[in-house]
């Protein structure tokens, strides 16, 4: 086996972007098994970037086991790709709510929750970012 060199994408990028809207749509289960994305092209124009960024983002999500790209088939979400349990995606959508209804802004609820994670686990939250080490 070959040894890759792998994608990393920086902190706020477009990539990292577009990689991290698709993910959770997957492990969300909004898209599901075998669920094929927008080609490169169409996601590139979606987001108003370059096909080569839209291209990065696909790379990350394929390193991390959650699609897989075929010549013919186009890319699709990989029968690995697990989403969240029923439960914990109904919690989620109930702190939407409860935040949207109170005012809160989207990027101060992320921090509290990953001050939550980290306080009630004892680790830090690295789920957000794509492993830039081989699986």
């Amino acid at each position: 086996m070959a040894n890759t060199i792998p994608v990393s994408a920086d902190e706020g990028s477009p990539a990292l972007d577009i990689y991290r809207q698709f993910r959770g749509l997957i492990v969300s289960g909004q898209l599901g098994v075998n669920e094929r994305l927008p080609t490169v092209r169409q996601t590139a124009s979606d987001f108003g970037v370059a096909a080569g960024t839209a291209a990065k983002a696909y790379k990350l999500l394929e390193h991390d086991g959650l699609v897989v790209t075929r010549t013919a088939a186009g890319t699709r979400v990989a029968d690995a790709a697990a989403p969240l349990p029923q439960p914990v995606i109904r919690h989620i959508r109930d702190l939407v709510t409860a935040a949207q209804s109170s005012g809160a802004q989207v990027n101060d609820v992320i921090d509290v929750l990953r001050v939550t994670w980290q306080t009630y686990s004892g680790t830090a939250d690295n789920a957000t970012a794509p492993r830039t080490e081989a699986p």
